[in-house]
């Protein structure tokens, strides 16, 4: 099977695929995930349109108003946050309050999407795709509420659901090469590996096999390509460092709390995963953090 090297996706939606005449990379991208035929009207500005002074290797997001003037915001993260859910409910929330006008009749309110590609892991969950789509159940008679007739010829829905925010979760890391199965799983191995196989037919690939193409690129936009990967790759050591301590600094609270309560040093080291000669050394009362890391 023959590969080349792409750019990968987040450095595509800071650089490439806000051009128009590449929105077709990013419409075949969430045609294949939303199971409709989506069209770009424009992009809109959001949370991490613009770069700050320090730019920003972990995160970034775009926003896409339809031609039908659905709203959906695609953010790209990797980052561990464990408020993420959270998070996701006040964007969409807040994306919703911007772009309903001063007065305009929540009938307006056009449907949106959050769309979220993530590099850590999130939740507990076998799958790499989860879509949210909430619905109003009976309480007691177990049924679901649907609009009257009038209100689905009037906003041209079929169920509430289709008013509601709809939420994607994509976990890239829990992805697996060999459950490519059909057109969207093309799409989650390029956002894993950032390679397009030759054989890939999702909808948008053809016009990314050019658009993203690392050869094709110019010698200064390699060189600020390969920076960019680079620093990423040294953020990335850093917040993998940072947890390291955090977990050792927490191993070191609880052998001293297991310490005082007389548990054996054998079972402390064990459960801890610090060493003998370690939990000696605390016992006496020495500090241990300092020659770690």
């Amino acid at each position: 099977m023959n590969t080349r090297k792409f750019v990968s996706f987040d450095w595509a939606i800071k650089k490439i695929l806000r051009h128009k005449e590449n929105f077709e990379v990013l419409e075949g991208f969430l045609s294949e995930l939303l199971g409709f035929d989506v069209l770009i009207q424009n992009l809109l500005e959001s949370e991490g349109n613009q770069e700050d002074e320090n730019n920003k290797y972990n995160r970034v997001d775009i926003l896409v108003q339809t031609k039908t003037r659905e709203l959906m915001l695609i953010e790209l993260q990797y980052d561990s946050e464990e408020d993420y859910f959270h998070r996701m409910v006040y964007g969409i929330s807040k994306l919703i309050s911007e772009y309903i006008h001063e007065g305009q009749p929540y009938g307006e309110i056009k449907k949106a999407y959050s769309i979220n590609i993530l590099y850590f892991r999130l939740g507990q969950g076998k799958d790499y795709i989860y879509e949210y789509e909430g619905s109003f159940v009976g309480r007691k008679k177990g049924d679901t509420l649907n609009p009257t007739n009038f209100q689905k010829k009037k906003y041209n829905i079929k169920t509430v659901a289709d008013i509601f925010p709809k939420y994607y979760i994509i976990r890239v890391g829990s992805f697996k090469p060999e459950t490519i199965v059909d057109t969207m799983d093309e799409w989650v191995y390029f956002l894993k590996n950032s390679e397009i196989k030759q054989e890939f037919k999702a909808k948008g690939m053809e016009r990314a096999k050019t658009v993203l193409s690392y050869e094709g690129m110019s010698p200064q936009d390699k060189a600020a390509y390969n920076r960019h990967i680079e620093n990423r790759r040294v953020e990335m050591n850093v917040m993998d460092t940072a947890e390291e301590k955090g977990a050792r600094k927490k191993a070191i609270q609880v052998a001293k709390t297991f310490l005082a309560a007389g548990i054996d040093m054998d079972l402390i080291a064990q459960g801890t995963q610090l060493t003998l000669e370690e939990i000696e050394r605390l016992a006496n009362g020495e500090d241990i953090f300092d020659n770690y890391i």
